[in-house]
């Protein structure tokens, strides 16, 4: 019999939590890096495709089976096209707009999942407390566009918008598995290897229609941005936190999620220069403000989290 999540985080699984969300934090930073030397569509196809093999090959040293099969073979097929489309975005987004902000918009991901389940969950409808978080969270978006204007590349706007898009589409993934593929026998490794490989496909079209023939430069600096997109965020901190999801309750992990984009807009204004103005800062604190009224325990109901980070 499976034991059950312990009550409390012990102060190892605090600083593991704390650390998961910086490394997420950083992973905006680490794509501007890439970008220097790879194209953006190249650098998402290359993650997903090495990281999948990473997951394979620690599910089987661990004796676990990645593979879908039968019936549940679709619902892989949907989960890793919905990935797919929100790492295109999100890759192809940071072209256009810097790391702090990018962050900020993609992590509006609670207020999507919120406000979907409320049309497509039966059992997670929406409060007083998840409305209020949405205002607010709507806010913070407001006040990011319009900070820092004049210090901000030409046509930054659209890859704001880019990245509010990806952020829709990892809610609908989470949507997705929480209404469909989580009433499956299906554990989190093959949730986890299904999004990375059955991405491949949608992230390789978006190289051929967008950065095909376009150059690749790989530096010392390109390859350890690469390295970090794939060993450190998309298999090191995956791993990580679904194991943190089996084993504390996801109602005290909900309440350390807006540190990831905090970290983010802090090292995208130390490591690249991204201005830190007042209304980013403001708008920074309506959306961490947000996430946690989203995902604060209601009495007697505990909270769901997203299964798949960013």
């Amino acid at each position: 019999m499976k034991p059950a999540p312990s009550r409390q985080i012990s102060l190892t699984g605090m600083a593991l939590l704390v650390l998961v969300c910086l490394i997420w934090g950083g992973n905006m930073v680490s794509i501007k890096y890439s970008n220097v030397g790879i194209p953006p569509m190249i650098a998402a196809t290359v993650r997903s495709a090495a990281a999948a093999f990473c997951v394979w090959v620690y599910a089987r040293l661990k004796g676990k089976s990645v593979l879908l099969r039968g019936r549940d073979l679709k619902h892989g097929f949907v989960i890793g096209i919905l990935f797919g489309m929100d790492f295109l975005f999100l890759y192809w987004g940071t072209s256009f707009t810097v790391a702090s902000r990018s962050i900020i918009f993609l992590y509006t991901h609670p207020f999507w999942v919120a406000l979907g389940a409320h049309f497509v969950l039966h059992d997670d409808r929406m409060s007083p407390a998840k409305g209020s978080g949405l205002l607010l969270a709507f806010a913070g978006m407001i006040f990011v566009f319009r900070s820092g204007i004049g210090q901000l590349p030409e046509g930054y706007w659209i890859g704001d918008l880019m990245e509010v898009v990806a952020a829709i589409f990892w809610g609908a993934t989470t949507l997705y598995i929480k209404r469909v593929a989580s009433s499956r026998p299906i554990d989190h490794y093959q949730t986890l290897f299904a999004q990375l490989f059955y991405s491949i496909p949608v992230l390789a079209l978006g190289w051929i229609l967008f950065d095909r023939g376009k150059p690749v430069t790989l530096t010392p600096q390109v390859l350890a941005a690469v390295g970090y997109q794939v060993f450190i965020v998309a298999f090191f901190s995956y791993v990580l936190w679904f194991w943190m999801i089996h084993t504390y309750p996801v109602s005290r992990l909900a309440a350390f999620t807006f540190l990831a984009p905090m970290f983010g807009v802090i090292l995208g204004g130390v490591l690249q220069g991204d201005p830190l103005t007042p209304a980013l800062w403001m708008g920074l604190a309506c959306v961490a403000g947000g996430i946690y009224l989203v995902n604060r325990p209601e009495t007697g109901k505990p909270v769901k989290i997203p299964q798949k980070p960013d």
